[in-house]
């Protein structure tokens, strides 16, 4: 099958209307998610004065 012959005005307005404009300029803010990486752990922070007894005396 082959395709009907173009003439290069009807191709240049098929050209125009598919490829005519530039898709839409994406912003920064659109790009880029922030978010944390971890939760904040309160245990994590905390400081036991007796923890070295359980580490290194048992």
């Amino acid at each position: 099958m082959q395709n009907p012959p173009v003439s290069p005005d009807d191709a240049a307005t098929v050209r125009r209307a598919r490829f005519g404009e530039l898709p839409r300029r994406i912003r920064l803010e659109e790009a880029v998610e922030e978010r944390k990486a971890m939760a904040p752990d309160p245990a994590r922070d905390t400081y036991n004065v007796h923890e070295w007894l359980v580490r290194y005396c048992l």
